[in-house]
């Protein structure tokens, strides 16, 4: 089945939180008027989006990426002004630096905060007694926050169609070729096998895990990408850290973070959230991948592990996890960096793949696409 050709004046593949953004902003700030957004799944924001740590970065985490931490720090208050429903603080935000195995030690970490002007101050004695402190050398009080992703779903409900963007669910982009009059040629095909034909002059790619997936090779890029299989844990906190955000820093350590969403916390390990690791190749599926795999959760490596350094975890009530693939831009697997990435794909005029690292980068990609010339938007007044 053939469905009647379509034009659009720009085409956003992946209806996640880059996807959706990018979207709204080619609408909203470039008056461009028909934009069509094409996602594989049932419903917006529901892969990786939701499957993260919610953790909005405010720099903190970043301590050998300066870049990626500065970054960090001028774009949360954006975030903050942009999305102010969706921003949670009624927690605590904790960060401790561990004696041995850590990659900073507390002097170098509060040097970086201040060297970046986040708010750092020591914990209070009430706080530092919930650690064992022969194993973390300090605890710091930080400003950070988490985001629910429901609250950033319900504004992409009404701003997509407040801006005229309309949504193609359940639907994938399986062919991208030149087509007539410097437009881009598009087959997007429904998870029922309908075909629509649809022109455009620009794409973007924010497919994430998929980015070089979407296609077939029409839209690799130029730069590597690493993919990772992981797991964070859902679990209801005891009594005592219910009202904390912990990450435990610099090296193999943990995180525990608030999730507004499901009104629980995340649970993640450096060394066992990642179930494994490949680099990104158009012979391996991340979406079968992940699809096929047996999901055996390893909860109680994370529990044992991360109770070394705050023992109430262990009175922590496992829920289920949350598996998702993760990718990253091989340069930064070194220095933690995470810039986004940005690529116009000369073989393909007019077409862009964008990958972003954390949420409130997504003013980077902004920032890209303020650069760009696009020949079908008006002038905002």
């Amino acid at each position: 089945m053939r469905m009647d050709d379509d034009t659009q004046d720009a085409v956003v593949i992946g209806g996640g939180f880059y996807g959706v953004a990018i979207a709204i902003y080619l609408a909203r700030e470039r008056c461009i008027k028909r934009v069509l957004l094409v996602e594989r799944e049932p419903a917006l924001l529901t892969r990786a989006s939701y499957h993260n740590q919610a953790r909005i970065h405010n720099g903190y985490h970043y301590p050998r990426s300066f870049t990626t931490a500065y970054r960090s720090r001028i774009n949360v208050p954006k975030f903050v002004h942009d999305w102010p429903n969706a921003v949670k603080r009624n927690f605590t935000s904790l960060y401790a630096i561990a004696r041995r195995n850590s990659k900073v030690t507390a002097t170098q970490f509060e040097y970086f905060c201040r060297n970046i002007g986040a708010k750092i101050q020591p914990a209070e004695p009430s706080i530092r007694r919930l650690f064992n402190l022969r194993l973390v050398e300090s605890v710091f009080m930080v400003e950070e926050h988490v985001f629910d992703i429901n609250q950033i779903a319900r504004w992409a409900e009404v701003e997509l169609p407040k801006n005229g963007v309309r949504v193609r669910f359940n639907a994938r982009v399986s062919a991208i070729s030149p087509g007539p009059n410097q437009q881009l040629l598009l087959e997007v095909r429904s998870k029922e096998g309908a075909v629509e034909r649809i022109t455009s002059p620009y794409v973007f790619n924010c497919t994430y895990s998929g980015i070089n997936h979407v296609a077939g090779d029409a839209l690799r890029t130029d730069t590597v990408l690493k993919q990772e299989l992981t797991e964070i844990a859902m679990v209801m906190p005891p009594v005592a850290l219910q009202g904390l955000g912990v990450t435990v820093m610099d090296g193999p350590f943990f995180s525990m973070m608030p999730f507004p969403a499901r009104g629980l916390h995340t649970l993640s390990h450096v060394r066992y959230s990642p179930h494994f690791r490949w680099t990104d190749d158009p012979r391996i599926d991340p979406y079968q991948t992940l699809a096929h795999y047996d999901r055996a959760t390893r909860v109680d490596r994370m529990i044992r592990d991360a109770a070394r350094y705050l023992p109430d975890v262990l009175d922590s009530k496992y829920v289920d996890s949350h598996f998702e693939v993760k990718t990253v831009l091989a340069k930064n697997e070194t220095d933690d960096g995470r810039p986004i990435l940005f690529e116009k794909h000369t073989h393909l005029p007019g077409c862009y793949s964008i990958l972003g690292g954390k949420i409130d980068n997504i003013y980077d990609a902004f920032e890209k696409l303020d650069e760009e010339s696009f020949a079908n938007s008006a002038s905002k007044e």
